[in-house]
């Protein structure tokens, strides 16, 4: 409204200049050369002002549109919600991450799959992971990854003219073993990273791939954050730097930097080795909080950082085992007591339709555009990237291609509330809880996630319906099922509704297997 204003007072004072103009022609011809030194003055003012609010009104409606701003994605693997300095953790020191949240809003709403592959997925498609059929994780010769008919946020993004690279775990298809699944075959224009988790113990060891081309195997996982660092901030610095450290104009770019740590085994870079009094646990999250500084700087450094919007995530919070027994020590690298994460104050981890399975550590940072140093607690969810990345970019999603995820430009803004009502959580292929506001509904097996037989004593495979209100009880200790019947049945209402809808519209994941067989 404000520029609008502005446009119309530039019209009236070219109007108005040009009529004191016209009135001064009348004057000077009424009078001959008798024309006054009072209107000799007044003349070439009128004249000069029309000249300037002429050329004022030309270049606004003239003005080209703001550029379009760059993307980048951080993804860590398995970060509990409570790994980082900003979001509680008393030990872990991460100066990059705190700066990152000071200056842009810090989300603790922030939803994601309990589980990697579906997750990525997400990201990748904004759909829930049953349209997609990556409802499992995908490993060594899985005949399951991203299909093609899935254009990805890199596929939509490049349609409005980016350039698109991804450095890291993709882990939504096996391209070692069919390239089809290639980051390369689904809008990557650039790519260097591993297809799936680097603790898979085949005999001939994790390969690591530039593009389609496998270049070491077994991968040094160790070395795995280091280099994707130093692959993102080179992207970043070729997309151009003229002598005066301003942009040439290269952009837009979407980078997808997706680490694989602090998944087990953890693994750091020798001069992080012993850097942090949490461990080798503490020690990997440290070395992540040095790439985003690393990261931020090339953007500063290459005159991007203002109009570049950064993403920092992770992929589903903290492996629940912890004890020693608990896994497999080989010659790839040991899994020891204290080498996973933490949840913080919410309940339940990595594979649980809990809080602590699902909700994670989330900053999103666009200088001057995103509020900084703020923190919302409105619900949004990974999903929500794609929708929101498209509409940044200027572009627009067709009705005709059903995505799950909403465009939550407003609440990264600084809107009161989000975008996004409600939110349904999936453990594979079935949905086990809906949330709307603060309300919660789980309904779930006793016994999958690790949590619920001890705390209820029940039979594994039980179901059990349980309702939180997440504002006054985050840590989900206060089943309210028996006292709030109505609400039960609402949300099961609406969570059946949705997942019926869902399943009716989707490929089946049959289709899809019968379909890679045939290709084969």
């Amino acid at each position: 409204m404000r520029a609008y204003r502005f446009r119309l007072s530039l019209i009236e004072r070219v109007r108005d200049a040009r009529l004191l103009q016209r009135e001064d022609g009348l004057m000077e011809r009424k009078t001959g050369r008798d024309m006054t030194r009072r209107s000799m003055l007044k003349h070439a003012l009128a004249t000069a002002a029309a000249a300037r609010a002429s050329s004022v009104l030309a270049s606004v409606l003239t003005k080209a549109p703001a550029a379009k701003p760059n993307f980048v994605v951080i993804l860590c693997d398995d970060m509990g919600f409570a790994d980082l300095a900003a979001f509680g953790n008393p030990v872990i020191n991460t100066p990059n991450i705190d700066r990152l949240a000071q200056e842009g809003l810090k989300l603790t709403s922030f939803c994601v799959a309990p589980a990697c592959s579906p997750t990525r997925g997400m990201l990748m498609t904004g759909k829930y992971p049953p349209r997609t059929g990556l409802i499992n994780v995908t490993g060594p010769g899985s005949p399951v990854g991203i299909r093609p008919g899935d254009m990805t946020v890199a596929q939509a993004l490049k349609l409005q003219g980016y350039r698109t690279a991804m450095f890291g775990k993709w882990h939504i298809g096996d391209f070692d073993t069919d390239p089809a699944f290639n980051p390369t075959e689904h809008g990557f224009d650039q790519f260097y990273g591993l297809p799936y988790s680097h603790d898979y113990n085949q005999p001939a060891g994790v390969p690591l791939y530039r593009n389609k081309q496998k270049i070491e195997q077994p991968v040094k996982y160790n070395l795995l954050t280091k280099r994707y660092t130093e692959e993102a901030t080179k992207f970043i610095r070729e997309r151009g730097t003229s002598t005066n450290g301003t942009s040439t104009g290269k952009d837009p770019f979407f980078l997808y930097l997706a680490h694989n740590m602090p998944h087990i085994s953890v693994g750091t870079s020798p001069e992080f080795a012993g850097h942090s009094r949490a461990g080798r646990y503490g020690d990997a999250i440290e070395e992540i909080d040095w790439s985003v500084g690393e990261v931020l700087r090339a953007l500063k450094e290459t005159g991007k950082d203002r109009n570049t919007v950064v993403v920092f995530t992770s992929d589903n919070g903290p492996w629940l085992a912890v004890g020693e027994d608990t896994y497999n020590h080989n010659e790839r690298g040991t899994k020891e007591v204290g080498d996973v994460g933490w949840a913080g104050l919410l309940k339940g981890g990595k594979s649980s339709t809990y809080e602590g399975g699902v909700r994670v550590p989330t900053v999103a940072r666009w200088p001057g555009v995103f509020p900084a140093g703020k923190t919302t607690a409105e619900l949004a969810s990974v999903l929500d990237i794609y929708a929101t990345f498209v509409s940044m970019a200027g572009g627009t999603i067709p009705e005709s291609r059903k995505i799950d995820g909403v465009d939550i430009t407003s609440l990264l803004k600084g809107g009161r509330t989000s975008p996004r009502h409600e939110l349904f959580y999936y453990s594979h292929d079935t949905i086990q809880c809906v949330r709307q506001g603060p309300w919660k509904l789980r309904i779930a097996p006793v016994g999958a996630d690790g949590v619920t037989k001890k705390a209820y004593g029940a039979t594994t495979g039980e179901m059990v319906t349980e309702l939180y209100n997440l504002d006054t009880d985050p840590s989900e200790r206060f089943n309210r099922a028996a006292k709030e019947p109505e609400i039960v049945a609402r949300l099961s209402s609406r969570m059946k509704q949705f997942d019926d809808a869902l399943k009716a519209t989707r490929l089946p994941l049959t289709a899809y297997l019968e379909h890679v067989s045939q290709k084969d």
